[in-house]
């Protein structure tokens, strides 16, 4: 199918397997915003730019832009995703969709289409959590909504402590200015799934139409320490066992949540307890729980069962358990109807099957649609696996995906 399509799949190839490169040698496929080696991926990404037509520039919130210009300069069209990592993983998170975004701007040449808008192919700066503790900071400078108080944050940078705004500077950008793009008319994301939908279902293409919310807890466990060996067990007052308990009914109420007909996903991702010694009952655990809908009446009703969840342990199991603790929460966001409309015909134009699917996870999108339409698509990633070093999507998957991105380009722009 790939090689009737307008793009071209041997540089989609060829530019993914370039930056596959450019990695720690000892954890591929590391290349962390504000790094060195991050900076040697930038370079590669903006050379290609360059050689694509666009001209490139590093906007205020340390993002890489290359620009086409348009007939009339009306306003801009954005393509884009990120080329930063997490650790150990990453070859096609966030890659992919710089390099399609790039190919249609290539593809769009090669036609001879001049566009009557402005095309912005964009790098966003640090989307993954970052070396200072957050994420999608170059989305979120270039739409205004970056805490001031990040630009305190500090890290440690091949052995020098900086803090945020510094490191805004060292990529090129500059931090004493707040972003406010309104002349974007239309943003649209590529990236792989990091799931198994399309995938078990052989579908080409998710059209995404919203992106969940994520909210935290915190639980705290108060037992009370006593000799592991001469306690008897009927008269112990086990934090850790209490807090198993927690863990299976959270996993239960996130389970008959998700059967629904709304996307529900929970899950208890840090834990710890004290005094964690083998001869000592375990006297205090904290926990904290991932929990992710798209529908706020959804999370609500979890809410609701785990605050229960938790009266009913602390009574069974003889502890005190405090009221869950909200410590964080992103309201999830909906994509643009129209521009998920766009895609959808694209993709049947493009010859590629596709399905309406919610993303799990969080992206620049969700920043990006708060100045302008915005929407995504996924294509498929081998086994689901991501963020870690053996995640893989095929080629052909990617190029189709840059196809749909090329049709759509061209429907926005007459709209």
């Amino acid at each position: 199918m790939t090689s009737n399509l307008v793009v071209n799949a041997g540089r989609i190839a060829a530019d993914i397997d370039a930056l596959a490169n450019i990695t720690e040698p000892d954890r591929p496929w590391t290349r962390r915003a504000f790094t060195p080696m991050f900076l040697k991926g930038r370079a590669y990404v903006e050379k290609a730019f360059r050689d694509a037509g666009l001209e490139t520039h590093i906007d205020a919130a340390g993002n890489l832009i290359g620009r086409r210009r348009g007939k009339t300069g009306g306003g801009t069209l954005m393509l884009g995703s990120h080329t930063d990592t997490v650790p150990n993983g990453g070859r096609f998170d966030g890659i992919a969709g710089v390099i399609a975004a790039l190919e249609v701007a290539r593809a769009l040449s090669d036609a001879g289409i001049e566009l009557e808008h402005d095309l912005e192919i964009v790098d966003f700066l640090a989307e993954e959590v970052s070396i200072f503790g957050v994420s999608c900071i170059g989305s979120r400078g270039m739409t205004g909504v970056r805490p001031s108080e990040w630009l305190e944050r500090t890290a440690e940078v091949e052995g020098r402590r900086i803090d945020l705004a510094e490191g805004i500077r060292e990529v090129g950008g500059d931090p004493s200015q707040i972003g406010g793009r309104d002349d974007i008319k239309a943003f649209l994301e590529l990236h792989i799934e990091q799931g198994t939908v399309l995938e078990r279902e052989g579908i080409d293409i998710g059209i995404v139409g919203a992106i969940t919310g994520i909210s935290r807890f915190e639980i705290l466990v108060e037992g009370r320490a006593d000799h592991a060996g001469t306690t008897p067990m009927n008269a112990r007052y086990d934090a850790l066992g209490a807090a198993s308990c927690l863990v299976l009914g959270i996993e239960r109420i996130a389970k008959e949540l998700a059967l629904g007909s709304s996307y529900f996903a929970g899950t208890v991702g840090e834990f710890s307890m004290e005094p964690n010694a083998a001869n000592v009952i375990p006297s205090h655990v904290r926990m904290l729980i991932d929990a992710r809908a798209v529908d706020p009446a959804l999370m609500d009703e979890f809410v609701a069962a785990l605050s229960a969840l938790c009266a009913q342990t602390a009574a069974k199991r003889n502890v005190k358990i405090a009221e869950p603790r909200r410590v964080s929460n992103a309201a999830p966001t909906p994509m643009s109807g129209m521009v998920t409309d766009v895609l959808a015909s694209s993709a049947a134009r493009s010859g590629a099957t596709s399905r309406p699917m919610v993303s799990g996870a969080g992206h620049d999108a969700a920043f990006i649609s708060k100045v302008a339409p915005a929407a995504m698509i996924f294509i498929a990633s081998k086994d689901g696996r991501s963020h870690a070093a053996e995640e893989w999507s095929e080629n052909d998957a990617i190029t189709l995906g840059a196809a749909v991105l090329f049709e759509a380009i061209l429907d926005l722009d007459k709209r």
